[in-house]
């Protein structure tokens, strides 16, 4: 079976509830994943808006997942580097490290959440950029999961 990506909160191509959003608790979605290819060490996931005006807006960028695990819950908490399992979380767009939801400008724009199974835990120090986060990536990625849901702020 393929690696896959979901959420309990909304499906794929679907509407982000407010809740994850910056119109409502700006918590971050529960995830899970399947089974992670034979020879992972660990797990990486990154969470972009490819629609932002001023180009990629990244919104969550989190790795050395422990490879034991098949999800993230609801609301991890942001702006904490390191995570109590030892997965360690990147910085955002806004220059803050953990998640921070969709907020678009105007429209609706496109969110997506890709996850990476690697055969590394990598040695980056929290609060790694993304773009850190895929140069360490770089030869090591077995698979990759991806789920997209959109969110357009009310009017």
């Amino acid at each position: 079976m393929a690696f896959q990506l979901t959420s309990s909160a909304f499906g794929a191509g679907q509407a982000i509830p407010a809740k994850y959003t910056c119109t409502g608790q700006d918590v971050s979605p529960p995830l899970s994943w399947t089974d992670p290819p034979p020879g992972t060490q660990s797990l990486a996931l990154i969470m972009d808006d490819p629609d932002a005006p001023a180009g990629v807006w990244v919104h969550w960028v989190i790795y050395n997942l422990p490879v034991t695990s098949r999800g993230l819950p609801e609301a991890v908490p942001a702006r904490q580097p390191e995570l109590p399992d030892g997965s360690r979380q990147g910085v955002n767009s806004w220059n803050r490290s953990g998640y921070g939801g969709p907020c678009p400008p105007s429209g609706t724009h496109r969110y997506v959440f890709k996850l990476y199974a690697l055969d590394t835990v990598l040695s980056l120090p929290a609060v790694a950029s993304k773009a850190q986060l895929l140069n360490a990536m770089q030869g090591h990625i077995l698979a990759q999961a991806e789920l997209m849901g959109t969110y357009a702020k009310p009017k």
